[in-house]
């Protein structure tokens, strides 16, 4: 049986409207073209570049743009996106986690990344736990996946900490590269 971590729904209100999780130590909310700062440096950092690809962004309008096209364009789609993750006390950015449905794979996908200071400290699985929730109890997903590069240890152990089994490996660029997708059910 998988264990669902404990997050608490934010209700709809003017003040609150963006905030959609929170967690013992985090809030997780809808980012907007006012994140385009964090997430520029958030997707130039070498881990990024490495396990999830050069997305080609080196500047803040380049950023907003991506997440006009991308997070906020998937919230009026599907419900649902890739949120900032923040500490609750200090409402510092840490790194984003959610749910995508990617052309790509037939079923809605998890993902994460954040910057390397918060590393170590719990956060990812926090967040990711609380969005593994989310997407079964909120979203209703009886199945929800999850890719990373096959040399990437941290991700892997994440998700199989949080309940998710290796499936198959897949080709998904078209260039040979070879991607892990794990899965769970519920």
């Amino acid at each position: 049986m998988l264990m669902l971590r404990s997050y608490r729904e934010i209700p709809d209100s003017k003040e609150k409207s963006m905030t959609v999780l929170a967690t013992e130590r985090l809030v997780l909310r809808k980012l907007t073209t006012d994140d385009a700062g964090f997430y520029l440096r958030l997707v130039n950092e070498p881990s990024w570049l490495q396990f999830i690809g050069d997305k080609g962004i080196r500047s803040v309008e380049a950023a907003r743009a991506a997440l006009l096209s991308g997070p906020m364009a998937m919230y009026e789609s599907h419900g649902f996106g890739f949120y900032m993750v923040e500490l609750k006390d200090s409402a510092t950015p840490i790194g984003m986690c959610g749910l995508i449905k990617r052309e790509t794979l037939p079923d809605v996908d998890i993902g994460y990344a954040f910057v390397p200071e918060f590393w170590g400290q719990g956060y990812a699985y926090e967040a990711a736990s609380a969005v593994l929730a989310f997407g079964n109890q909120t979203c209703g997903l009886q199945r929800i996946v999850a890719i990373t590069a096959p040399d990437n240890h941290q991700s892997i152990r994440l998700l199989e900490k949080i309940g998710l089994k290796f499936e198959t490996l897949l080709e998904l660029k078209g260039d040979g590269s070879l991607t892990k997708l794990f899965a769970c059910q519920f």
